[in-house]
């Protein structure tokens, strides 16, 4: 359930500012698991915590990119939810993302969402978000994006 809950047209008037934060998500060694099960990507760095104590610069296994990137929904839907006469919301894509640091096993991550385009359609509306995930502890983010989100009447 989302902490905030903005109309529509007021998410209009946000435009260039943070809307909505998130609560922390802890990422787990297992939720690594699952992701490198449901994907088949098995790189060591992300599930043998033993060898990534021994080989990894970082000390620890380390979250897939592709997984942080896919909390995206989760964390925007728990932070801010947009009402307006829709039916309906889709990812339609990322202009831009890059994964700037690692999440650790254990590590808590947040994101930062902020309003940097709004374009209304026929269909409905298209949102562009600026995205800065947080990674608790860290003074760099591990990731940022630009993220679009279709929302259909």
């Amino acid at each position: 359930m989302a902490k905030y809950i903005l109309p529509y047209k007021e998410l209009q008037t946000k435009l260039g500012q943070e809307v909505a934060v998130s609560d922390w998500l802890e990422m787990t060694q297992e939720r690594f698991q699952k992701f490198a099960d449901a994907t088949d990507d098995q790189q060591w760095i992300h599930v043998n915590p033993e060898r990534a104590a021994r080989e990894s610069p970082f000390k620890s296994t380390i979250g897939h990119g592709f997984l942080s990137l896919s909390m995206l929904s989760r964390l925007l839907m728990e932070a801010v939810k947009v009402e307006g006469n829709f039916t309906l919301g889709l990812n339609y894509g990322l202009n831009k993302v890059r994964f700037t640091s690692p999440v650790p096993a254990g590590g808590k991550i947040r994101g930062h969402f902020s309003v940097q385009a709004i374009d209304e359609h026929e269909w409905g509306v298209q949102t562009t978000w600026a995205v800065t995930m947080e990674l608790e502890g860290s003074e760099k983010p591990c990731m940022v994006a630009e993220w679009l989100v279709r929302s259909y009447f």
